[in-house]
């Protein structure tokens, strides 16, 4: 399993296009990803579930990769956040 911490700057948080993108991101995967911020976790293939998270832009996250690709999938992950959700 891969941990990492990121910071979350998109403006706004992780409203609905953000999270969409980053399920998107996620689906692409056999990987389980998790997000987690304080004692609340999501599914990184959940819309719902991560805009539960109540993310905000400057908020820090956790986010565990586990699978046979989690390298591949957590490197994607790492330079997704740190595009700051901009489309592909």
């Amino acid at each position: 399993m891969i941990q990492f911490e990121v910071t979350v700057t998109v403006e706004g948080g992780l409203h609905a296009r953000p999270a969409a993108l980053l399920v998107n991101r996620s689906a692409q995967s056999q990987a389980k990803i998790t997000l987690s911020k304080g004692d609340k976790q999501a599914d990184g293939r959940s819309i719902l579930g991560i805009m539960t998270l109540g993310v905000t832009q400057g908020d820090k996250l956790i986010v565990s990769v586990e699978g046979e690709d989690e390298e591949k999938v957590a490197s994607s992950l790492k330079q997704f956040f740190e595009q700051s959700f901009e489309s592909e």
